[in-house]
């Protein structure tokens, strides 16, 4: 097998031990293959290795890669296309053409010009809410760094949610957070924890809606994000090593 196949092995592995700490099906995770930097070549070696699912950090790389592979694959091959980063104003037209799930919208802005152009192509787009859990000023995401003890920012995030859930073409499927980078496991596992929870509250709060979907963990925490919940994990390094 080639260092790819390999790495998707060992990952594999890796999910189906956490999962079974958790007690819960491996069957329940999605792995994420996140392919920012890397060429074509490469995302056919992995597909070769059997990954379906390819997460795209920038949506300009996503628009590029996917007419490639389907040129050489054919549109039916079963590929899940992800856009896991943030969008940009002038990009919503891209993801709306191209994304077949949206890992990371953190703005009720940003809503409203997905669901325009969405509109104008029938297409309805599975996304995950972003939320900034740790704080961090870097991470993007809706502010809900102390939700159980803020009402404010419950307020908040339940009137933009209230907003993104009447606009046709989102569909909210659940979570998604990214926990502090180099730290401890006990900063990490309750980033990953209260997400689960915060999930939980919101099914009480908007029943109609499906917040079930939780997309947090990636290659250095994703064993204790499956462990707390996670069911879309999204790697990168730990598949395909450093990035060029």
């Amino acid at each position: 097998m080639t260092n790819i196949a390999e790495n998707y092995v060992r990952v594999q592995e890796r999910i189906e031990a956490a999962a079974a700490r958790a007690g819960r099906p491996s069957s329940t995770i999605t792995l994420v293959a996140v392919t920012k930097t890397w060429p074509v070549e490469v995302l056919l070696e992995a597909y070769s290795a059997g990954m379906r699912h390819f997460g795209e950090n920038r949506i300009h790389e996503l628009a590029e890669k996917r007419p490639l592979l389907e040129n050489q694959l054919g549109p039916d091959s079963g590929i899940t296309w992800h856009q896991i980063g943030t969008l940009q104003s002038r990009q919503t037209n891209i993801a709306a053409d191209y994304a077949d799930i949206f890992h990371a919208l953190d703005r009720v802005k940003i809503a409203r010009r997905l669901s325009n152009q969405l509109g104008e192509s029938g297409r309805t787009l599975p996304t995950f809410l972003e939320i900034n859990v740790s704080g961090e000023g870097s991470k993007s995401g809706f502010e809900v760094s102390n939700w159980e003890n803020n009402a404010t920012e419950r307020a908040e995030l339940r009137k933009a949610i209230t907003e993104i859930a009447g606009m046709p073409g989102i569909k909210i499927c659940g979570l998604m957070t990214m926990a502090p980078w180099d730290v401890p496991e006990k900063i990490v596992r309750p980033v990953f924890r209260r997400t689960r929870q915060l999930a939980q509250w919101l099914q009480a709060e908007f029943p109609d809606e499906d917040f079930s979907q939780l997309s947090m963990g990636m290659t250095d925490d994703f064993q204790i994000a499956i462990e707390e919940g996670a069911t879309h994990i999204r790697v990168g390094r730990a598949i395909f090593g450093s990035r060029q």
